[in-house]
């Protein structure tokens, strides 16, 4: 059974995972992977990677194209409102997509976002008519000042880019999918193995973006299908309901009266 589609920034998706190009061994590892995961939306980044830049610049487009996926791309490695905005615009140009994965950081030892900065580039993106995916901490406020701003979705991280740690802070996470119930929100970042994609997708989660857990595992394509079949799972799950958490025992068979072999006699 395939959990219910979604719609982002008005463009219907059947997958809820969004898949990065980095980190493979190499390219037909990439793309046997990401045809594997079944993600309809790829994000590639500018400054690692661009069409036009030389001869294996444009066959890693070609193999791109080639996947028929929705392009998301990022401003990666960005340290400043400028920077990531130029970023942002050169992206516009080269993958024709307003699309953009805002990341802005603010420190080099884990890669978080600064959030003042976030706040600033997002404001004139959406103002030069850029559809924001802000990479954002899971703080309550910054992310209700980046939907004040007129982004429809925000992607919090479950813990830093790259280290594999999974959701450090459910109830900061819990927290915003309560606050924000209009927002799409995707875990972008620290997801390391499947059962973390479960956790986020249960808490009501829309999707999850995620590349160094599925590009650095011993086998990347089975490990994609691993994330596809969890993502599809967590998410039917918090469609069906989950039931709640209780302190005391409850029988999972009624007792009523006397056993059925004590009736009749």
């Amino acid at each position: 059974m395939k959990a219910s589609n979604w719609t982002v920034y008005g463009q219907e998706l059947g997958s809820r995972l969004f898949i990065g190009t980095a980190l493979y061994p190499s390219p037909k590892v990439m793309m046997d992977t990401i045809r594997a995961s079944r993600a309809e939306v790829i994000t590639v980044s500018l400054r690692r990677q661009t069409p036009t830049d030389s001869k294996s610049g444009d066959k890693f487009w070609q193999m791109i194209e080639e996947l028929d996926c929705h392009l998301l791309p990022n401003t990666a490695g960005c340290y400043s409102v400028k920077e990531a905005v130029k970023t942002a615009h050169m992206a516009r140009e080269l993958f024709d997509t307003d699309w953009v994965k805002l990341e802005v950081m603010g420190d080099s030892y884990n890669l978080q976002p600064d959030p003042f900065m976030l706040v600033e580039a997002t404001k004139i993106l959406i103002e030069d008519g850029f559809k924001v995916f802000p990479y954002t901490t899971d703080d309550l406020v910054l992310c209700q000042k980046l939907a004040e701003l007129g982004c429809e979705v925000l992607m919090p991280w479950g813990a830093p880019i790259g280290t594999g740690q999974g959701l450090l802070n459910p109830y900061a996470l819990k927290t915003l999918r309560e606050r924000l119930p209009e927002l799409t929100l995707l875990v972008d970042a620290g997801i390391g193995k499947p059962s973390d994609a479960v956790q986020a997708m249960e808490l009501g989660f829309d999707g999850i973006l995620l590349n160094t857990a599925v590009a650095e595992a011993l086998e990347p394509e089975t490990m994609a299908y691993a994330f596809a079949d969890a993502i599809n799972a967590g998410r039917l799950a918090y469609e069906a309901g989950v039931m709640p958490k209780r302190d005391n025992a409850k029988p999972s068979t009624p007792t009523l009266d006397q056993p059925i072999w004590q009736q009749h006699g």
